[in-house]
């Protein structure tokens, strides 16, 4: 559990560090483009271990880091192209937290079937966080 934490607070110190000497928006571009392309690569490695038939959580974690890819992606490429217009209230960043979506409830559906919980279980947890964020939204 040590190592962890050290690299938590060694890659805050790296970010706070860099955000002290260049700023926020160099900070911000290198640490999510280095991410957006890391979490691509962690996705194409859980999608060969799902072919591979290694784990039944593989094709859940590929979708949810090609989540985590695309809609860092986005906000990166759209910091990177000086905050492109057409990308500000794209529908299609839906289809990048989609794939956020389909990794949790694929995460929901394993985990279910480990503590042998009805199918519907993750269809509840997924109307569950759906409806908190439909009364956050409505109250703000």
């Amino acid at each position: 559990m040590r190592r962890p934490i050290f690299l938590l607070f060694l890659l805050s110190l790296t970010f706070l560090t860099v955000h002290g000497f260049l700023g926020f928006e160099v900070a911000y571009l290198v640490g999510y483009g280095a991410f957006a392309l890391m979490a691509a690569l962690i996705s194409g490695t859980f999608l060969w271990l799902w072919f591979r038939r290694a784990t039944p959580l593989a094709l859940g974690m590929a979708f949810g880091w090609a989540g985590a890819a695309s809609v860092i992606g986005w906000w990166w490429v759209y910091k990177l192209t000086g905050r492109a217009g057409w990308m500000e209230e794209n529908p299609l960043l839906f289809g990048c937290l989609s794939l956020y979506f389909v990794g949790a409830l694929l995460h929901l559906q394993v985990i279910g079937r480990s503590f042998e919980l009805s199918e519907r279980a993750p269809a509840l947890a997924f109307l569950g966080t759906l409806a908190a964020s439909v009364a956050a939204a409505l109250l703000v």
